[in-house]
């Protein structure tokens, strides 16, 4: 399924892509995690939430082996860290439209650059951050 979108007044097909979540128990495991997983697979990290006392989720969006093979960098990489705690972790191959409407895992104009770099766009000039 592909959905038409507009970005920078510049329209293109984005086919729908794997959101993938990871929750830490602390701040530097949660770091480690998705500068590992940005490093490792072609995603874009959509955003971070804080789960609860000392609980931080990160949230990654790209296609469905690249979100897996990020997600095991992350999950990696969160072991590493003295202290750090992974709590839980979900890949969901192409979530409903209704999800990415309602939930913090959408692509926001803040991340669109390094989305962009990701999938290999090119956005038109004088657009960028």
């Amino acid at each position: 399924m592909q959905r038409r979108v507009i970005i920078h007044s510049g329209e293109f097909l984005m086919s729908q892509q794997a959101v993938g979540a990871l929750e830490t128990k602390g701040f530097p495991g949660i770091l480690a995690a998705a500068d590992a997983m940005v490093k490792a697979g072609r995603v874009t990290l959509v955003g971070y939430i804080r789960a609860g006392s000392a609980r931080f989720t990160v949230m990654i969006r790209g296609d469905v082996s690249e979100v897996k093979t990020a997600m095991d960098a992350g999950i990696a990489a969160v072991e590493k860290v003295y202290g750090g705690a992974l709590e839980t972790w979900v890949i969901i191959p192409r979530p409903h439209e209704n999800v990415v409407a309602v939930l913090p895992i959408d692509f926001s104009e803040a991340v669109e650059e390094y989305r962009a770099a990701a999938e290999g766009l090119t956005l038109p000039r004088g657009n960028a951050r």
